[in-house]
């Protein structure tokens, strides 16, 4: 019975995991895999959308820090996020709008070391996609629409089952760490989240700074979310 309860949580995770890091690069690329949404996703299908969502803003501050471009190694957020969201409900209750702090600190730490395995695997997918095509270049070159439909399918195919294992494996190890270490977690909650939301922080600043020199217009940009941002919390409260 444990054995059946078990692989009954790991299996809707690694799916979701599977789907989100498919967005990250082969389809439909529709920022479901920003961790903002993943982890949202990943904690609503663990029972507790809001603690998805905390890890998931946390997680967002670092991936700011990435840029995807082109063939370019970076983090993979997609299939990490949904994991950290997941991990992130462990210990909540459903009457809390905030992660319990243990689980928090161990669902953030999961989705960076996530985030940088995903990236590998992804690599790794590209050059299989990559071997498979070179005995296929002929075909390419003639447009043979079968052939490119093919390698489509296939690549797509493979990204799915490489989220899907990674989402599955890194659950796996994440939940019972989590378990753990919420029990076990003795650092008042205020000074945890301080230290979590300082850290993350720092990484978006630095991001954002960046931007504000490299892109035109960004500074504006800023200025007017963050007055909007502020004006709905000060409504709110």
């Amino acid at each position: 019975m444990d054995w059946v309860t078990r692989v009954a949580d790991v299996v809707p995770v690694a799916l979701l995991a599977g789907l989100v890091g498919l967005d990250v690069v082969s389809f439909p690329q529709a920022m479901l895999s920003r961790p903002i949404v993943g982890a949202a996703l990943g904690g609503a299908l663990a029972g507790s959308p809001a603690s998805g969502l905390v890890c998931g803003v946390a997680l967002e501050c670092l991936a700011l820090e990435s840029l995807p471009v082109g063939a370019s190694r970076y983090p993979e957020w997609g299939s990490a996020s949904v994991v950290a969201g997941a991990l992130a409900t462990v210990g909540a209750t459903s009457q809390a709008h905030l992660p319990a702090v243990g689980a928090f600190s161990v669902a953030v730490l999961v989705g960076i070391v996530a985030a940088w395995i995903g990236g590998w695997t992804m690599v790794q997918h590209r050059q299989l996609i990559a071997r498979v095509a070179r005995p296929r270049l002929g075909q390419l070159a003639a447009g043979s629409r079968s052939t490119v439909i093919g390698l489509q399918v296939f690549g797509m195919t493979a990204d799915l089952g490489r989220g899907t294992l990674l989402g599955a494996l890194l659950y796996l190890v994440g939940h019972p760490v989590a378990m753990t270490v919420h029990a076990r977690w003795r650092v008042p909650e205020d000074l945890t989240r301080a230290v979590v939301v300082t850290a993350v922080a720092a990484v978006a600043a630095s991001a954002v700074w960046k931007d504000f020199h490299a892109i035109s217009g960004t500074r504006r940009l800023f200025a007017v979310s963050l007055a909007l941002g502020t004006l709905v919390v000060v409504l709110r409260a």
